[in-house]
C-alpha cells in the first residue's frame, strides 16, 4: 500500500558499460536531473558515471504527481517582481522549450493536456488573475475561466488554463532518459551510494538529489529543505473528469485522472505542516485521511485507495532552483531545489548544469547561483 503508483511499471534493463578509467563527470542521483545531465554530457563526448543509491527513478522522480508544467514554483507575476521582467520572461520561455524537448524524449509517457490552476477563494482568484494578466501581457498563452463545470463549480472561484502543460508517467520518462544515457556511453551504477566527494573518481561531480540529503553539498547542506509530499491513487473511476493536471489552494491540492480512470491526488501538507519538513518517505494518517476524503468528494462517492506513498522534494525560500558550482567545493556542482516543480525544471536544470560544466553557462544561471543561499 505504500508503493508508488508510477513504480508498478517494470523497469527496462540498462546496458552495463563500465568506464575504463576516471570519469570526466560523476553524477550523484538517478532521477530526472541526473539522467538529463548525464545524457547531455555524454552526447558532448564526455566520460560520465552516474551513481544512484537505489534504482533509477526511485526517488522523487518516481513519486510525484506526474505534472509537466511550464515556469517555476512561483507565479509568473511574482517571478517578474523578484527576478526582473526580462529574466523571468526568458526563464519561462526556457521551461516551455524544455517541455517540448521532454515530449520528444518521453514518447507515449507524455500527454499534452494543458493544466488548470484553480482558485479556492476570492483572494486566490485575485492572485491568479494577476498572473493571468501578466502572462498575456508578455505574450504567453493562457485562458481564464470564471465558471467551471461540475464537479469543480461551487468549489473553485476561477481558474487559469495553461494550454501547453502536460501529464506524464514520470518513472517511465526517467528510465527512458537513463537508457538513452547508457546507450550514449554513460556508466549507470545503481545501488551505489556516494558518501563523500573524496570517494568519487572524477574531475567534476554533480549532486542531483533535489531534496534528498546527500551530505555532499558543503556550505549548502540543509539550505535546500527536504519536504515531503504524500499521494494516493484510487481504483478506476468510470467517468473521466480530470484528465489534465489540476492544482489549487496555492498548490496544497493537486490531482489528475489517468486514461484508465484512476484518480491520483496529492497535497494537504497544511493539515500537519510541521511533520512534512522531513526526508522520511513515510505516509501519515492525518494527511492520508484528508486525501482519501478529497478523492471521495471528487469521485462523488467513497472509492478504494489502491496506492499510498510519499516522496521528498527540495524547498528553497525564493522558489528558484539551485544550479551551479557548490560554494567552496572545487569539483562540486549542484542542480536541485525545484520546490515541487521538478519534472520540467529537473530536466532543464540537468541540461543547464551540463552546459555550464562544458564552459557554456546560460545567462539565467546568475539567478540560480547556489551562492545566493549562503
Amino acid at each position: 500500500m505504500t508503493h508508488p503508483y508510477w513504480l508498478d511499471e517494470p523497469a527496462p534493463p540498462l546496458p552495463r558499460r563500465p568506464l575504463t578509467g576516471p570519469a570526466d563527470v560523476a553524477i550523484v542521483g538517478g532521477g530526472i536531473t541526473g539522467c538529463s545531465c548525464a545524457l547531455a554530457l555524454a552526447r558532448a563526448g564526455l566520460a560520465v558515471r552516474l551513481h544512484e543509491a537505489r534504482e533509477v527513478a526511485s526517488g522523487a522522480s518516481g513519486r510525484n504527481g506526474g505534472f509537466a508544467l511550464r515556469g517555476g514554483a512561483a507565479a509568473y507575476d511574482v517571478a517578474v517582481a523578484s527576478m526582473g521582467h526580462e529574466a523571468a520572461r526568458e526563464f519561462w520561455r526556457l521551461t516551455e522549450d524544455a517541455l517540448d524537448r521532454l515530449e520528444g524524449v518521453a514518447g507515449d509517457a507524455f500527454n499534452r493536456t494543458g493544466s488548470l490552476r484553480l482558485a479556492a477563494d476570492d483572494e486566490e482568484r485575485q492572485e491568479l488573475r494577476a498572473e493571468f494578466d501578466a502572462l498575456r501581457a508578455d505574450g504567453f498563452a493562457a485562458e481564464w475561466f470564471d465558471e467551471l463545470e461540475p464537479p469543480l463549480d461551487g468549489r473553485f472561484a476561477g481558474a487559469i488554463l495553461h494550454p501547453g502543460d502536460a501529464v506524464l508517467q514520470p518513472a517511465r520518462v526517467v528510465r527512458r532518459l537513463a537508457l538513452a544515457a547508457a546507450e550514449a556511453g554513460v556508466e549507470v551504477r545503481e545501488h551505489d551510494r556516494v558518501a563523500s566527494l573524496a570517494d568519487v573518481d572524477a574531475e567534476q561531480v554533480v549532486v542531483a538529489t533535489d531534496g534528498y540529503p546527500s551530505g555532499l553539498l558543503g556550505a549548502l547542506e540543509g539550505l535546500i529543505v527536504p519536504t515531503r509530499g504524500q499521494m494516493v491513487a484510487t481504483e478506476p473511476i468510470e467517468e473521466l473528469r480530470f484528465e489534465r493536471p489540476h492544482y489549487g489552494r496555492h498548490g496544497f491540492d493537486y490531482w489528475h485522472q489517468r486514461a484508465e480512470g484512476q484518480i491520483l491526488a496529492g497535497g494537504f501538507r497544511d493539515v500537519d505542516m510541521t511533520s512534512e519538513f522531513t526526508d522520511r518517505e513515510e505516509t501519515t494518517p492525518a494527511i492520508q485521511s484528508a486525501l482519501e476524503a478529497f478523492v471521495a468528494e471528487l469521485a462523488g462517492r467513497p472509492v478504494e485507495i489502491t496506492h499510498r506513498w510519499a516522496g521528498i522534494f527540495g524547498l528553497v525560500p525564493d522558489l528558484l532552483p539551485v544550479v551551479g558550482r557548490v560554494p567552496g567545493e572545487e569539483r562540486g556542482w549542484v542542480a536541485a531545489g525545484y520546490s515541487g516543480h521538478g519534472n520540467v525544471l529537473g530536466f532543464l536544470c540537468g541540461e543547464l548544469v551540463a552546459a555550464a560544466i562544458r564552459g557554456m553557462p546560460a545567462p539565467e544561471l546568475a539567478f540560480l547561483d547556489p551562492a545566493r543561499l549562503v
